[in-house]
């Protein structure tokens, strides 16, 4: 919308108004704050969303991979010949045999349930997830026969347990004798924690050789739980991984990424709906305000607009004017609406912190938020939808006082001047 040197020098006129329309100033600038708000919220809430379900994908699949390879009752036999068929199925990018059962740790009277895991060790060192965020010990300590396993800093606080000190977990599986079946028990000393970042594995998870886990649990050599398996495309996983169902059917069944968790995934998308249309309400009853304040200015202008008339200006050039003033304010709002989200996305954990103390409460607590640390990751398309959204409003909103401007008779408005 091009606009001549009068047209601009109007609006530009228009946008502060005099002594004596000091209402529709303040109207214009609740407006532009409106619609700063609404931008910044929709900025904050969608880079969040999207940050939490990144990392919580990240977190998942560093343990959990994009599938599993699940043997019937728990136990998947022969597993070297369905680990070579996963390894050969194209865009599969790794394949990791594991065993997976929840049993219970005690230490010093404490009783916690826990999700043992056992891994070949070039596996246990080589996941990044669990290798890089090793707070205090060294994987290297956890070998077959050591009885060392590394486990969760959730568990260790729960249990009150260090590195060296030694845990006990059950097995209810035990030997059968005369008496009944007799829970196995077995010692084994902490060698490593770590954290993940994720509350429910840092709670529960207790990390051991494969071999370990297999005298624990009474299995044979040749008898794995599941075999995790990687992709080259998440998204994609169901199609790369169907030839191999057809192999192993019968065998073992294939759960994909989005099967086990698809309740959270789902919920974090349903989520991020709701507050972007909350977001965009929030913008809609800015637009409001600025059709509001434009017709104030309308009516409190009518005599200038009518001179501007009689002086030769045409029916487009007011509409272009009224327009480029409620555009500009939307403009303004949108680009600090913009500018303010992604300052406090940088001080969001300040922020969060601040707050807590001030009203003393934990804002982010890791049991109900899954992760320890509130993540943010902007999209640059969603925050361009955003800022076009925000500007499309406050564009519509301009329309109605903008024509209205336009029609005004100069004959009626100055026949008693």
């Amino acid at each position: 919308m091009l606009l001549s040197r009068y047209e601009r020098m109007i609006a530009g006129r228009y946008l502060l108004p005099g002594k004596g329309e000091r209402f529709i100033a303040l109207v214009a600038a609740f407006s532009l704050g409106a619609v700063m708000i609404g931008v910044w919220a929709l900025v904050i809430v969608m880079s969040v969303m999207n940050g939490f379900r990144a990392e919580l994908f990240d977190k998942i699949v560093g343990l959990n991979g994009h599938a599993v390879v699940q043997g019937y009752n728990g136990q998947l036999r022969d597993w070297q010949t369905v680990l070579a068929m996963t390894k050969a199925t194209p865009g599969v990018t790794s394949a990791t045999p594991l065993i997976e059962q929840p049993l219970m740790a005690t230490f010093n009277g404490r009783v916690e349930f826990i999700l043992l895991r056992g891994l070949a060790v070039d596996d246990l060192r080589k996941n990044k997830s669990i290798a890089d965020n090793v707070l205090v010990g060294k994987l290297s300590n956890v070998t077959p026969g050591s009885n060392r396993v590394a486990i969760g800093s959730r568990l260790a606080e729960s249990l009150g347990v260090q590195i060296g000190d030694e845990i006990t977990i059950w097995n209810p599986a035990g030997q059968t004798t005369p008496m009944g079946v007799v829970p196995r028990m077995v010692s084994y000393t902490v060698g490593a924690i770590f954290e993940v970042g994720v509350y429910d594995y840092d709670k529960a998870y207790v990390l051991m050789p494969m071999e370990d886990a297999q005298t624990l649990l009474l299995l044979p050599s040749d008898t794995v739980g599941m075999i995790e398996v990687k992709t080259s495309d998440p998204d994609q996983v169901g199609d790369i991984l169907r030839p191999l169902a057809a192999k192993v059917q019968g065998r073992a069944v294939i759960r994909d990424w989005r099967d086990m968790n698809s309740e959270l995934f789902e919920a974090l998308g349903v989520e991020k709906v709701v507050m972007f249309v909350i977001g965009c309400i929030i913008i809609l009853v800015a637009a409001f305000n600025i059709a509001s304040s434009l017709i104030m200015l309308v009516r409190a202008k009518t005599r200038d607009i009518a001179i501007l008339r009689t002086m030769g200006a045409t029916r487009g050039s007011l509409v272009r004017i009224f327009m480029t003033v409620g555009v500009t304010i939307g403009l303004l709002g949108t680009i600090s609406g913009t500018l303010l989200g992604f300052g406090t996305l940088a001080i969001r954990t300040q922020i969060l912190g601040l707050v807590g103390r001030i009203t003393g409460q934990n804002l982010w607590d890791p049991k109900i938020r899954f992760l320890t640390e509130l993540p943010s990751q902007p999209n640059p398309v969603e925050i361009t939808l955003i800022v076009v959204v925000a500007l499309l409003l406050t564009f519509l909103a301009t329309l109605y006082p903008a024509f209205k401007a336009a029609s005004t008779d100069p004959v009626q408005v100055l026949r008693y001047e």
